[in-house]
């Protein structure tokens, strides 16, 4: 049966929001006058859902949203107030509250909202399960010289990694970092011909949307306009690998590449630096024009 806590300090309040579930859900309600209790009662039992007044003493509801997100981090929230502005909304949603339902708009609002939140955290656990099934998956894509699409790309790859459950936050941060760096290299080095120096000289309109943009001149150069990036990826139990090539020129490879054992310092293109800080390997080809990334599963060490 699915559970609802309702946070509240207002007997009166609480009551009202469990009534309104009721008269529409077979659920059962469960009920706390304070963030602290809430926060206790869900250490015995965690609910499905949480519904949350945001003034309260002791701990508000933006202090129970913060804390709901650090230690059950499955349990959607959401915020009530009798106060609500449009900017505590965003406050609250930005510190991990999954909707905000006005207190005056609770008999109106409350039931769907709550319905269609349960209904996607439930998907999202199913999607999760789904993807520890998951033994490997393998995406390809084909980009336009478009800095735009690189983050989205990136972002992609890091909640793939993080359904499969590849590296902890922190390990999947640097995978983005390093693959973000791969694609940036591609596209303005790579297919645009952007030197260190140029970029160094128009810093301050390297992306503006002018007629002054480098980057735009050089994505409507007949020499530069129909270049692509090519990103392969591939995810297995063991590994993630990325291949990025662009269609440029290419460049030497043994005057930037360093070992391993070589001060990052000494690397004279600090993207590749952290390229290879962050990977456990890293390989060109030939020409230059294409990367290969391979970060290895950490093995955990038994106790």
């Amino acid at each position: 049966m699915t559970t609802v806590l309702v946070v509240d300090d207002s007997p009166i309040d609480s009551q009202l929001v469990g009534s309104l579930l009721k008269k529409r859900f077979d659920w059962k309600i469960e009920y706390a006058e304070s963030g602290t209790e809430a926060l206790a009662r869900m250490k015995q039992n965690v609910p499905d859902l949480v519904i949350t007044d945001i003034s309260m003493p002791e701990m508000d509801g933006l202090e129970l949203v913060q804390h709901i997100r650090k230690m059950f981090p499955e349990v959607p929230v959401i915020l009530t107030t009798a106060y609500g502005t449009d900017m505590l909304a965003i406050e609250a949603l930005e510190r991990g509250a999954a909707s905000y339902v006005p207190k005056s708009q609770l008999a109106a609002r409350l039931a769907e909202t709550a319905d269609s939140v349960l209904r996607i955290a439930e998907q999202n656990r199913e999607r999760e399960r789904l993807f520890r099934c998951l033994e490997y998956i393998e995406f390809e894509y084909v980009l336009d010289n478009e800095a735009e699409l690189i983050q989205p790309l990136v972002s992609v790859v890091q909640q793939t990694l993080a359904g499969m459950e590849f590296a902890d936050f922190a390990g999947r941060l640097q995978l983005g970092i390093a693959l973000k760096e791969a694609l940036l290299n591609a596209l303005f080095h790579g297919n645009l011909e952007i030197s260190k120096s140029e970029i160094e000289a128009v810093s301050d309109h390297l992306l503006e949307d002018s007629e002054l943009s480098l980057v735009a001149q050089r994505r409507q150069d007949p020499r530069y306009r129909d270049r692509k990036i090519y990103v392969l990826v591939r995810i297995t139990k063991e590994e993630a690998r990325f291949v990025v090539r662009d269609d440029g020129p290419g460049f030497d490879v043994h005057s930037v590449v360093r070992k391993k054992d070589e001060s990052p310092e000494l690397e004279a293109q600090r993207g590749l630096s952290l390229i290879q800080t962050f990977m456990d390997e890293v390989n060109f080809n030939e020409k230059g024009n294409e990367i290969t990334l391979i970060k290895r599963r950490e093995k955990l060490s038994k106790a």
